[in-house]
């Protein structure tokens, strides 16, 4: 028998009193998904979701008897959470889908444990765990997950065909938990069905996206989606660029102990041309903060690794440190990857790294002047104030920041009466 009881995050107190909760009087409740199938992994659990016979309106009324907050999420799809010692519990209904359309799903309320399951995508993720931590299969997940087989539960068509997100998800979980091959009937599923990935939103593609770009080593599910078609359907991109990069960058970051990050994974497969990134942005919904980093990426000049400390200070003022650095890891890698028995690629990748730290500990220093000075010292509000500010900081700049607020205003003085 497999069991999940003597794990740590099994025996919490806070979990516990939850599963008492719902199991009791008749009713029963069960940790699924992610929590199980990381436990038997050996990996980190982090959320804890449970799945229960017990209507939600049910289990409002016995968290409120019980003295436990309950908080209403999605009541209206089954859902409850409940908020023991300040940690959140996912309780859902079982459920069997009454109508799919590929996005959204109609459903009804079951106390059918196999119906539950076979609703649900990947068999992996199917898993249950009992109230004594007896771990629970109904769909042969215990199998896939010794293999490491991703698999859609029964008909790989038909899974899709419930919620198209599911195409995605599909090489999300391969590069997280997948080894080998991807399953042979999955991956036939998700070519047919590729062009049901533009139906989805926006936020919903670029949610799973940014999750499977941050796996230890994407690379061979992005592969995989280049090879059926699916990846130029989501990034078209990516298409006369390639993925070629992916593995260097892996390797570097492995190597130097950077942290996966799914921008710079992005960087590395998309061509740094400004126009058509900042269409990406657009298309998939970037965040300010991501679809800037990938203009700050794209507008970057190109760096000579054997640049003075002094003109590469200047670079980072005029371009910051993000795209630069995020250039600069990509060129790292590149040179790292060449570098085996090759002095000249060694000592580039030598100079490489020496400017990316200085990237890491570079501040901007601040202009000694602005906009009230040039008004203070005569100059009418206009466009002519931007022009000799501009006129000064680069003055500045090519001193290395190194010209005085006094020697500025003096200039400032010299540029007004020129």
């Amino acid at each position: 028998m497999t069991s999940v009881a003597g794990e740590t995050w099994f025996q919490d107190e806070a979990l516990q009193r939850v599963l008492a909760l719902l199991n009791a009087d008749s009713g029963e409740g069960r940790v699924v998904g992610g929590a199980v199938r990381n436990s038997l992994l050996g990996l980190p659990v982090a959320d804890i979701d449970i799945a229960t016979t017990l209507l939600p309106e049910t289990v409002v009324e016995r968290a409120v008897a019980a003295g436990v907050k309950a908080v209403p999420t999605g009541i209206a799809h089954g859902t409850v959470t409940l908020v023991v010692d300040g940690k959140p519990f996912e309780i859902t209904t079982l459920r069997r889908d009454v109508e799919t359309d590929g996005r959204r799903a109609l459903v009804a309320f079951s106390d059918d444990w196999q119906a539950d399951a076979e609703r649900r995508d990947l068999t992996i993720n199917a898993l249950y765990a009992s109230a004594n931590g007896e771990v629970v299969d109904l769909v042969g997940g215990l199998a896939d997950l010794e293999r490491r087989n991703i698999r859609f539960i029964g008909d790989a068509a038909t899974r899709i065909a419930e919620d198209h997100l599911r195409i995605l998800r599909f090489f999300r979980f391969f590069a997280y938990y997948g080894s080998g091959r991807p399953d042979a009937d999955g991956l036939r599923a998700c070519a047919a069905a590729r062009s049901k990935i533009a139906t989805l939103s926006a936020e919903r593609v670029w949610s799973e996206m940014k999750k499977l770009l941050a796996a230890k080593d994407p690379g061979r599910a992005l592969l995989w989606m280049r090879q059926v078609g699916i990846l130029t359907e989501v990034l078209p991109e990516t298409e006369k660029w390639g993925i070629d990069a992916i593995p260097g960058l892996v390797v570097t970051e492995q190597a130097l102990g950077w942290a996966p990050d799914p921008l710079q994974r992005l960087a590395a497969v998309v061509p740094p041309d400004a126009a058509r990134l900042a269409k990406l942005g657009e298309r998939l919904r970037l965040s300010k903060v991501e679809a800037s980093y990938l203009q700050d990426w794209a507008n970057a000049p190109g760096i000579k690794d054997d640049a003075s400390e002094a003109a590469f200070d200047r670079l980072l003022y005029r371009y910051g440190p993000i795209g630069i650095g995020a250039q600069l890891k990509l060129a790292l890698a590149v040179a790292r990857g060449k570098a085996e028995g090759d002095f000249e690629e060694m000592a580039r990748t030598a100079r490489l790294s020496k400017l990316l730290e200085r990237t890491t500990r570079w501040k901007k220093p601040v202009f000694p002047v602005n906009g009230a000075d040039a008004l203070a010292a005569g100059l009418s509000a206009g466009p002519r104030v931007g022009d000799i500010l501009g006129k000064l900081e680069q003055q500045w700049l090519d001193s290395n920041f190194a010209l005085t607020r006094a020697t500025l205003l003096a200039r400032l003085k010299e540029l007004i009466e020129s």
